[in-house]
């Protein structure tokens, strides 16, 4: 067939022909969508492990459980018979990722080799709110439509791994995939196309929608015989097939996770790098915690209502996905006029989803002066959650 002249391709023309636009990009299926979805193509928040507000290492001997590190990652193992760490660590400029434009990557660490029980497990796992599911793009319930998962990794002595789909709503229903590396020590990029099926339920709400799950090892408690790449019905002692035990008993193992995206598509497109602003104010729908700059740092407005008691609020950074709770580092005291320092506690979270409110009990306090809880040693900061 004959060349299309250059002057022949024009916006107006694509526009006229439903096929393209100056608004539209291109997904991994190589459909068109609104360029305001190419914004956040990725459906993993924080999947370039960028933002740890919490801290960026955790380690424990018998169990590491719920979110300590990278935000939205809630990570956790036990029964490995060993110390285990996970710690948030900068790529160097050899490591493959980088070239990519990555500069984090999520670690698991064991400090000598683990033992296996049926009930040993360690983690990575990533919950999508169901909403974000239900509105993304992808026909979940047909067979013939896909969304795509990526992601590198590398690990210091390889065996089969598996990562896990779980949908969360109605009948819940497992997705499970199988990789491996290329060698030990050696950064491999995973892609792998899931589809949709006539069982899946996404609600338009936020409650639990989609659990993407990573698992370097899990004990014959929660694996048999499990059918890779297709949905069956959830059974909680069969995620996978019976896994080896080469990673967890080498000694000294590690397995490194990097640029986790999930898009909706047949085709994985390259990574969406958001600005760290961008990702920061996504997970804190979630979570945030305010900063802590020093010694002069107010972190809440209050007034003082009487001797005892003392309150105050001021809006989240953004609507959070429900009513959070909060704590105070115990390193925050509160400064009034009257009271100098005192300590405190918390009397009742007044908290809303988009506005941040607590009453404190105090003592010495001024009715109708104002306060503030501030830095009075290292650990201050408030801590306002509303997590998966």
């Amino acid at each position: 067939t004959a060349d299309i002249a250059d002057d022949q391709v024009t916006i107006a023309k694509l526009n006229a022909t439903g096929t393209a636009s100056s608004t539209t990009f291109l997904r991994g299926d190589g459909s068109f969508a609104a360029a305001g979805q190419g914004k956040t193509r990725n459906l993993i928040i924080n999947g370039s492990f960028n933002v740890a507000q919490r801290g960026t290492a955790r380690s424990a001997t018998t169990q590491g459980a719920g979110y300590a590190t990278a935000d939205r990652w809630k990570n956790q193992w036990n029964h490995l018979g060993v110390t285990a760490t996970e710690t948030v660590t900068a790529l160097a400029t050899s490591d493959s990722p980088y070239a990519e434009g990555h500069r984090k990557y999520l670690r698991f660490a064991l400090t000598g080799a683990g033992t296996a029980a049926s009930n040993s497990y360690i983690e990575l796992n990533h919950i999508i709110e169901s909403q974000n599911i239900a509105t993304s793009g992808w026909n979940y319930t047909s067979s013939t439509n896909y969304v795509t998962l990526q992601f590198w990794f590398r690990c210091s002595t390889n065996q089969t791994f598996y990562a896990h789909l779980q949908s969360n709503d109605t009948t819940v229903q497992d997705y499970t995939f199988s990789f491996t590396a290329s060698g030990n020590n050696t950064w491999t990029k995973i892609t792998h196309t899931i589809p949709g099926n006539s069982n899946l339920v996404f609600n338009n709400d936020n409650g639990y929608g989609l659990t993407v799950r990573i698992i370097p090892f899990y004990g014959t408690g929660y694996t048999n015989n499990k059918t890779l790449n297709q949905w069956a019905a959830h059974s909680g002692s069969n995620y996978t097939p019976d896994m080896a035990t080469t990673w967890l008993t080498a000694g000294a193992s590690t397995f490194d996770i990097a640029a986790v995206q999930l898009e909706v598509g047949s085709n994985a497109t390259d990574f969406e790098h958001r600005e760290l602003g961008q990702e920061l104010f996504l997970c804190e729908r979630y979570y945030y915690r305010t900063v802590n700059d020093g010694a002069t740092t107010n972190l809440l407005g209050l007034t003082i209502e009487s001797s005892t008691l003392a309150a105050g609020g001021q809006p989240h950074p953004t609507r959070m996905r429900a009513v959070p709770t909060i704590s105070f580092g115990s390193g925050v005291r509160i400064y009034s006029p009257a009271t100098s320092t005192v300590t405190f506690s918390l009397s009742q979270n007044r908290c809303g989803s988009s506005q941040l409110s607590a009453s404190l009990n105090m003592s010495g306090g001024t009715a109708g002066q104002s306060g503030s809880p501030f830095q009075n040693a290292g650990d201050a900061y408030i801590e306002v959650d509303a997590e998966l």
